[in-house]
């Protein structure tokens, strides 16, 4: 099983087509790796496409809901934000978030590959 316990942050946006797609997810590994990488208890971030062109879905893996707060508490969180807005503002077509709220979430349960199970 991989290392996926821990917290989540889960930015979720639509985007109109894939070049705008493409332009957002090379945005945010470049402000991932600007801005989140490098503070204690970052462990991953993994960016999504949907097939369609139409989703960008951007998943940062923290060892625990503590290390994003402190993330928090001591990054430039208004730079940061500025920055994600700038490349917002710099793409060449229309990308909006869809999160309602905080994008904060806690793994509570992964189902890994195993075998089948025998009827009985």
């Amino acid at each position: 099983m991989q290392d996926t316990q821990g917290f989540y942050s889960i930015i979720d946006y639509t985007v109109d087509g894939a070049q705008t797609q493409q332009e957002l997810i090379d945005a945010f590994a470049g402000l991932q790796e600007k801005w989140v990488r490098f503070y204690p208890g970052y462990k991953s971030a993994h960016l999504f496409a949907s097939t369609d062109g139409t989703r960008v879905y951007n998943i940062i893996h923290w060892e625990s809901e503590a290390a994003h707060r402190e993330f928090e508490r001591v990054s430039d969180n208004a730079a940061r934000i500025a920055a994600i807005q700038g490349v917002i503002d710099g793409l060449k077509g229309k990308a909006e978030p869809r999160m309602s709220g905080p994008p904060r979430y806690n793994l509570v349960r992964e189902i890994a590959p195993g075998p089948r199970p025998i009827d009985t």
